[in-house]
């Protein structure tokens, strides 16, 4: 069979399927998720390696599958014990909306991750990426899970030049992907394609000589590799200047803050915190200020020990860290706790707050 996609030349996807498969299995890295085709591990898998780097990923998928090794066990997870397992890897509506679906399996599927594109993609933070993954992978499904990755590749193997950073550029590739993809073995063949996209056909300087598919590639035969796929830039991030403060008591614990249940970051716990809107003639006086106006809290401010930027892909936080005492009178609330060091361990914080705990750390060590 032979397909010819607009401005390509002809393919034959028989020999196409068989050099990426065959690649494939010789290749192929030995990673946990695919010890076995569970389509629960799968599905863990899929939604950690969203925006997430795979060596990073594999001690947080061995580690949440031995904490939660099935979907029974997520479901009946306390929350702050998830995010806790989570902790680090950022994007954590990830996980909650993770666990909302396995309940919902569970509920109407029985513990059983459906397996019809329609059922699948209904579940709470499934897309069509996910769904095709789990589809494929699990379920031996020929269904397209194009992400990043494979338009990559397709977009230099098919010399695709539609915009991948818009969003009806998918479905150009979703239907590349239906018309090459194995129906023998779409699980290795879409596999295949990702595998390709993280090591040979890379972002920049692909390695086009090691490619298995290379004969079928029209980038390569025209020299324009390294000019797709077409990305435009995403917009400006925003900078934001916080003032954070790891306030103790006369014990010696650590005030902690439960953010809002939606928005970023949501539920995570984190230091007392505020937003410096302008250069402050006197910082200090100020942020006690903003802390006694904004959080109710009266705490006297000592010394900064530093600070920390952390990026998200829409802004980037500049944290200026204080160290300080809060009075003996403080009264715990729901959200406002004071912890030991040990107890802190059991609450999940965002990285950037485990950075500061760890310069406040080396602080009192100097």
């Amino acid at each position: 069979m032979i397909i010819e996609h607009e401005n390509s030349e002809k393919i034959n996807i028989n020999t196409f399927q068989n050099d990426l498969i065959s690649w494939f299995k010789r290749e192929q890295r030995d990673l946990p998720w695919r010890k076995d085709q569970d389509p629960y591990k799968v599905w863990v898998s899929e939604i950690m390696l969203q925006q997430t780097r795979v060596d990073t990923v594999i001690p947080y998928f061995n580690r949440f599958i031995e904490w939660f090794p099935t979907i029974d066990d997520l479901a009946d997870a306390n929350e702050d014990k998830v995010l806790k397992a989570w902790e680090g890897l950022g994007y954590y509506s990830r996980v909650r909306n993770l666990q909302s679906a396995v309940k919902e399996v569970r509920e109407k599927y029985n513990g059983e991750v459906p397996n019809t594109p329609k059922e699948i993609s209904e579940l709470k933070g499934v897309g069509p990426y996910t769904a095709g993954a789990i589809l494929s992978i699990a379920y031996g499904i020929p269904e397209p899970a194009v992400d990043g990755n494979v338009m990559r590749v397709l977009s230099r193997i098919l010399s695709i030049w539609d915009d991948i950073a818009k969003p009806s550029s998918r479905k150009i590739f979703e239907q590349a992907v239906r018309d090459l993809i194995s129906h023998d073995d779409p699980s290795a063949f879409n596999q295949a394609l990702m595998e390709l996209g993280a090591l040979i056909c890379t972002p920049t300087s692909p390695s086009c000589l090691l490619c298995p598919v290379r004969e079928h590639c029209q980038a390569f035969f025209e020299g324009v590799q390294e000019e797709l796929p077409v990305k435009t830039k995403k917009t400006k991030t925003r900078n934001v200047q916080l003032a954070a403060a790891v306030l103790t008591n006369s014990e010696g614990k650590f005030l902690i803050h439960k953010r809002p249940a939606s928005g970023l970051l949501a539920n995570l716990w984190e230091l007392p915190n505020v937003e410096l809107h302008h250069n402050l003639q006197n910082e200090r006086e100020e942020v006690v200020s903003l802390f006694t106006q904004e959080l109710q809290l009266n705490a006297h401010l000592e010394r900064i020990i530093g600070q920390i930027e952390h990026v998200f892909s829409h802004l980037i936080w500049n944290i200026k860290v204080y160290t300080g005492t809060l009075p003996d009178d403080f009264i715990e609330k729901e959200d406002w706790k004071l912890v030991s060091s040990e107890e802190r361990d059991e609450y999940a914080f965002p990285v950037s707050y485990q950075k500061i705990f760890q310069m406040y750390k080396n602080s009192q060590e100097e």
